[in-house]
């Protein structure tokens, strides 16, 4: 394995990972799911910007390690959400 394969593998600190994975996901997932996939969830690879769409948080996950046995870095996204879920009253759909 090169270096930058050994080091794309290591985990990154969780704000980076987080940082990363949300770019991605706006920039190049969002336009590809939002119509078709609202309320799915999306799993990134964040180091290789791999990802999997499902209709719940493990199936997205396995779907991913299918296609990147390896990934560490992963964020979970839910389609049209703020967040993957909520422990409060508030509405987690996003408006406007």
């Amino acid at each position: 394995m090169r270096d930058t394969e050994t080091q794309s593998r290591q985990r990154r600190p969780r704000e980076e990972a987080v940082r990363l994975g949300k770019e991605m996901y706006q920039r190049d997932i969002l336009p590809q799911v939002e119509s078709d996939h609202f309320g799915e969830y999306v799993a990134i690879d964040v180091d290789s910007g791999n990802w999997a769409v499902a209709d719940n948080e493990n199936n997205a996950l396995e779907r991913l390690r299918g296609v990147c046995p390896d990934a560490i870095n992963v964020l979970m996204e839910r389609v049209g959400y703020r967040a993957l879920r909520s422990f409060g009253a508030g509405p987690l759909r996003r408006t406007g």
